[in-house]
């Protein structure tokens, strides 16, 4: 489903300031895969994610979906293909806009604008029974404007709004990293269970080892813009914080591995 090709990717190049973000990335996902994403801060994670993506262009390499060489199209023509949850829950979603209006959007992404924009009674009550798998009480709050809304029900709404067109590929980009750990948790609840009845293949960005670990058939670590770590299936459900950190030293190949990790 996703196939990432001696990705190379520098800032300002040929300057003082120039810094390599992905070096070389080589990375396969099978239809359905569930991958967790862990590693220090500057590893190269949010970069992968925005090179997929298409918000800046690559130096080399090549990035297909479902079997589509995305490598040049422009962000608008792949957002047809991907699902996207920022860090931030104000991103997303169209906070001066009512809920229905924001799931309507979400709806018709992708497809070509008319004069014909309004919402259907049925629209509306297919809305409604979405939000209502939430349990959250947004069912009842249809005409509400999201920018009323909590964050954890804003990045809810999001993931919804993400996942309603069946995208190839879902990104998680630290999803619950703002959010307070009930929420967090709650959010990370709806993400796996949005994932696994639309069997939607996902990459979820973490900073929390204990997540990473507990979501997803597959676990990946990053450092210097590759990949160092690739773990699934039995091995990945029998991993703890401690055979992270030091699998994360082994193949970094510094003693200051588990420092980095820990304080990302």
């Amino acid at each position: 489903m996703l196939e990432l090709k001696n990705i190379c990717k520098t800032f300002n190049p040929g300057t003082i300031n120039a810094k390599t973000a992905l070096n070389e990335l080589n990375l396969t996902l099978a239809d359905g895969d569930f991958v967790t994403v862990i590693g220090g801060n500057g590893a190269g994670k949010s970069t992968m994610l925005n090179a997929i993506a298409g918000v800046f262009p690559v130096d080399e390499g090549s990035i297909v979906i479902d079997g589509q060489n995305v490598t040049r199209l422009s962000e608008h023509r792949r957002a047809a293909l991907l699902g996207r949850v920022f860090q931030d829950p104000m991103m997303g979603t169209a906070p001066t806009m009512m809920i229905e209006e924001n799931l309507a959007l979400a709806a018709r992404r992708g497809q070509k604008r008319g004069l014909k924009w309004g919402i259907t009674p049925l629209e509306r009550a297919d809305y409604r029974e979405l939000l209502r798998t939430l349990d959250l009480g947004l069912e009842d709050r249809l005409t509400s404007k999201v920018g009323l809304l909590s964050g954890g029900q804003r990045q809810a709404l999001t993931l919804l709004m993400a996942a309603l067109k069946q995208p190839k590929l879902l990104l998680l980009d630290e999803h619950t990293a703002a959010l307070d750990p009930k929420t967090a948790a709650k959010v990370l609840e709806l993400s796996e269970q949005i994932v696994q009845e639309n069997h939607l293949t996902t990459l979820m960005i973490t900073h929390n080892m204990k997540d990473a670990i507990a979501h997803g058939n597959r676990l990946i670590m990053m450092d210097a813009g590759r990949v160092v770590v690739d773990i699934a299936g039995e091995e990945k459900k029998k991993l703890t914080v401690p055979d992270l950190l030091a699998l994360f030293s082994r193949a970094s190949g510094s003693s200051e591995a588990n420092d980095k990790l820990l304080l990302s």
